[in-house]
């Protein structure tokens, strides 16, 4: 099992290095529409909210959902879904399920404000391809100060009970020093599996600290995709541009919060992804646009410390602006999976948007069509 597991990464590495999509027109994507849950809906003792990552469980033929509440309303957790899209939207939400996501040794996860090493940021699940277990991302806690307890980010596997299976090595780039790696808060979220579950990508949401400022209106930033074996093994890293702020800023106790919450790679060409940019700005408000993203040709950034000049980053084309399409408001979208085919031959998109529990935000499905 140990040698075909390798092969097949072998394998897929090679199409991933290879590969080069010819230029060609972007696809096309449609709105299709629109649902929300109740605001506060109450699930087995847990407020659904805050759904911040869903995939597509090919196990179920359901959804898998996580939410990023940090174990203040509940220990963090997951849903399973069942739910029907079509060429007319997405219909007929229903919670199925809820499991606590395990500490290592066992327990729940503590809330930050007991400061004791166990707390958590979940972000984003992706149900494996090989074994059916579930993958999550958590952007981990750099305190604002000295004193209280660093958490790294981390990627996680659960059974499916939601028990601790183990974590993925991480690029020593992705772990918080003191004046290197992810910004809080701004650390892990977007993360992917190839087709064939041999290698898993993730994004660092925003900039490295070393990597150069956050973006303004006048410039976007860099920060970085990595692939990975599923063993850890890091074999590509490329720098991902994010796009300027789309407005300024009132000036007030919030800054503008951008970055890369969600990826998916694409089911047939090796080296291609489409990922989701969230931005929200003090006083607009949130942007969120969907990227087709393609890695051939990009500098492989993996003995960087500090980006260079030069680098050449990933190629991105930009698929969609969810203010062109009639959603009643534009939300704090951060989930992304691959719905049905349609009888057309397009494949569907579901995004979910995170409401983070406040009665003004929503948790809103969104269905889209590709093609």
């Amino acid at each position: 099992m140990r040698i075909r597991s390798c092969l097949a990464a072998s394998a897929a590495l090679a199409a991933l290095v290879t590969a080069a999509p010819a230029a060609s027109a972007a696809p096309a994507v449609r709105f299709l529409g629109q649902t929300t849950l109740p605001h506060a809906l109450q699930f087995e003792g847990t407020t659904v909210g805050g759904l911040s990552g869903v995939d597509h469980d090919p196990v179920t033929g359901g959804y898998v959902l996580i939410s990023d509440d940090r174990s203040y309303t509940a220990p963090a957790r997951f849903y399973t879904a069942d739910l029907r899209i079509d060429g007319f939207g997405v219909h007929d939400v229903r919670i199925t399920g809820t499991h606590a996501l395990r500490h290592p040794d066992g327990g729940a996860y503590s809330p930050p404000t007991l400061d004791d090493g166990r707390t958590v940021d979940p972000e984003e699940i992706r149900v494996d391809p090989v074994t059916g277990d579930y993958w999550w991302s958590q952007e981990g806690e750099r305190p604002k100060t000295e004193g209280p307890v660093v958490v790294q980010p981390s990627i996680q596997r659960a059974g499916r009970d939601g028990a601790y299976l183990g974590s993925l090595p991480l690029p020593r780039d992705y772990a918080f020093t003191p004046d290197r790696g992810p910004r809080r808060n701004l650390a892990l979220e977007a993360i992917a599996f190839s087709p064939d579950g041999t290698l898993l990508t993730s994004v660092v949401e925003g900039p490295l600290l070393q990597d150069g400022d956050l973006p303004t209106v006048d410039r976007g930033a860099l920060t970085r995709l990595t692939v990975q074996t599923r063993g850890g093994e890091v074999v590509r890293q490329h720098a991902y541009p994010l796009e300027p702020l789309f407005a300024a800023p009132e000036p007030g106790p919030w800054g503008p919060d951008t970055g890369v919450p969600a990826i998916l790679a694409d089911p047939k060409v090796p080296g291609r992804y489409y990922a989701l940019e969230r931005t929200w700005v003090p006083g607009a408000d949130y942007k969120v646009r969907l990227f087709q993203v393609d890695i051939a040709g990009a500098t492989d950034v993996r003995g960087q410390d500090v980006l260079a000049d030069d680098v050449r980053p990933v190629r991105k084309k930009q698929l969609a602006d969810l203010h062109d399409f009639p959603l009643p408001v534009i939300d704090n979208v951060e989930g992304l999976t691959w719905g049905p085919r349609l009888p057309s031959g397009e494949r569907t998109l579901l995004l979910v948007s995170d409401d983070n529990f406040a009665a003004e935000e929503f948790t809103r499905f969104i269905a889209l069509a590709l093609r």
